[in-house]
């Protein structure tokens, strides 16, 4: 039987600057890079890394010569490049329910964003052509009028799907229980609804996502009963499938991840999902199994909606990511995932 090559391998990059800057140092991308291309598990690499495009790993400029020299910098260590990050929140963005021009700054970093997308593809470099954005406003801010943030939300929203359309892109909200409007299962199907645009989709990530399951930030759309205890495992499937079936008709990208069942923020970061190392002895999830529920259909089978997928390990400590070893471990639980859930090619 042939091994599973498929979907393809990556590692992220903003892990490196995300709950950085106050208490510890930002990674640079080159370290990130270096360490991504050095991990090796059964003679497996990963395929590349999704990016984000802030600095100071990247500069948000479309211009040639700056999307060369990206192209260059992460080719150079034999990587491809697949999902991007857009860097939509203030100062230089804007809140996708703020002021008119507020939200002009959010579409305006989509376009950018979708420009640069659409050459590292033109390039050779670029695998995929998705784009991950959030409401870059926060749940309390949205909670002083759902209907009307929400219809603001989906406005800007579906002004950014039309832009990024114009160069071949997709944009992929991101279940976070920290952005408002896309806090709980339940706001980001609404939201995804209202914007009403092909080139829409959903970013399942296997820890932010998890804590739709508890209700954080919108109890009365928890999935698992009241009374749960983490020995309930059956009860545990059941919400991840409730959960999947819900969403996964919207999932476009996915990340690989390990939770506690907690919730965490570093720095300038709202809470969200705790990132776990994979080799966490208190993670929750059996992450080669219930990344299937996401990545199987109804029938078992692989959807194949993805090329690749992602490990993404936000607010770990500088002294876990200056460590071969973690993008090792990381890789192998990438692995174990395509063994279980993917297909040959």
């Amino acid at each position: 039987m042939p091994i599973n090559n498929r979907p393809k391998l990556h590692n992220a990059t903003w892990p490196g600057i995300v709950g950085k800057g106050d208490q510890e140092p930002i990674i640079a991308l080159d370290e990130l890079l270096e360490k991504t291309a050095a991990a090796r598990v059964d003679g497996i690499k990963f395929d590349g890394v999704d990016l984000g495009l802030f600095e100071p790993h990247v500069k948000l400029d479309p211009s040639d010569d700056n999307v060369k020299f990206i192209a260059d910098k992460i080719g150079g260590y034999g990587l491809e490049i697949g999902t991007l990050v857009a860097p939509i929140w203030p100062p230089d963005g804007g809140s996708a329910m703020g002021t008119a021009q507020e939200r002009d700054k959010f579409v305006e970093i989509i376009e950018k964003s979708a420009k640069m997308g659409a050459k590292l593809r033109d390039q050779g470099i670029r695998t995929a052509n998705v784009i991950r954005i959030d409401s870059a406003t926060g749940v309390e801010q949205w909670a002083q009028n759902p209907a009307e943030n929400t219809k603001l939300i989906a406005d800007t929203f579906r002004r950014a799907c039309d832009v990024a359309a114009t160069y071949g892109e997709r944009l992929a909200a991101e279940g976070e229980i920290c952005w408002g409007g896309m806090h709980s299962w339940r706001t980001m199907i609404d939201t995804l609804e209202q914007v009403d645009r092909e080139n829409i989709g959903f970013q399942a990530d296997m820890s932010h996502t998890f804590l739709y399951l508890l209700g954080y930030n919108a109890p009365q759309d928890r999935i698992l009963k009241a009374d749960f205890n983490w020995d309930d495992r059956q009860e545990l499937e059941r919400g991840l499938k409730f959960l999947t079936d819900k969403l996964r008709p919207w999932t476009i990208d996915f990340h690989v991840a390990q939770n506690d069942g907690t919730v965490f923020g570093s720095g300038s970061h709202d809470k969200t999902g705790r990132h776990c190392l994979p080799t966490d002895p208190n993670g929750r999830l059996d992450i080669a199994k219930d990344a299937g529920f996401w990545l199987q259909d109804e029938k078992g089978n692989p959807s194949k909606v993805f090329n690749h997928i992602c490990w993404d390990g936000c607010m770990f400590p500088n002294s876990v990511m200056h460590e071969q070893q973690t993008w090792n471990d990381i890789l192998k639980a990438l692995i174990d995932v395509r063994k279980a859930n993917g297909w040959s090619e």
